[in-house]
């Protein structure tokens, strides 16, 4: 269940000029972690996801994301449903929910029992006149403050593949201690790979949890490389 230590407030977001930005509660007009995540990608980065693009296909490509981003979805939100009641949601009848249900479950067995407290879910953050966005989980994790993302994905990840993630949870560690006092230098990313199904609900390969925890000089480093983005972002946006 939620601690609620801290008042965390709603940050809506409004098209200014074309652009998708927060507004955050001071009157800024900031962009969002993710569109700076995206503007700066690095080039090696964007060929890849444009060869594999054209190696599938623009509609299996498609597809794929398409279906990666509602299983995505629907884990989510049974992982906020479980940390808000401390209790998980039943499964429901509708088969294309089942493989996120239980994903969801592999992360609450194999991830969130190491977590103390819960301080708040989906929570918005910012850095005045930078950046916003919207972390997954905020609390203790193993004894430390710490800011926790959930992913999904569709087959087991390299730590190379995965460093935006590192570099997100930095960046809503340093939102976090600059608006609400705190001092977060641990991250960890959640992940659970999709099942293979047999039939729906029947799986030959179940749910894969996988995790990794920033902190100490990994935490230094990604945190630094989330500045140089923020800057490399600004200086294009000129």
């Amino acid at each position: 269940m939620l601690t609620n230590k801290f008042n965390y407030k709603p940050i809506p977001r409004e098209q200014v000029n074309g652009k998708r930005l927060y507004a955050t509660p001071l009157g800024d007009k900031v962009a969002s972690v993710t569109t700076i995540l995206d503007k700066t990608k690095p080039e090696e980065a964007k060929k890849a996801l444009q060869e594999w693009r054209k190696r599938v296909g623009p509609a299996k490509a498609q597809q794929i994301t398409t279906e990666a981003a509602n299983r995505g979805t629907r884990m989510h939100t049974y992982l906020e449903k479980y940390i808000l009641n401390d209790e998980f949601p039943p499964r429901g009848t509708n088969p294309f929910s089942w493989p996120s249900h239980d994903m969801a479950q592999v992360v609450v067995q194999e991830g969130l029992n190491k977590v103390d407290e819960y301080w708040g879910t989906e929570v918005p953050l910012y850095f005045p006149k930078v950046y916003a966005g919207t972390t997954d989980l905020v609390g203790v994790h193993d004894g430390d403050e710490a800011i926790m993302d959930f992913k999904q994905a569709n087959k087991p990840k390299k730590i190379e593949w995965i460093e935006d993630y590192f570099i997100q949870l930095t960046a809503y560690g340093e939102a976090h201690n600059e608006i609400y006092g705190t001092n977060i230098k641990k991250g960890v990313v959640m992940m659970c790979v999709r099942p293979t199904e047999k039939a729906p609900g029947v799986y030959s390969e179940p749910p894969k949890y996988m995790e990794w925890i920033l902190e100490g000089d990994d935490w230094e480093r990604w945190r630094k490389k989330w500045w140089e983005r923020v800057e490399e972002f600004y200086l294009l946006d000129k």
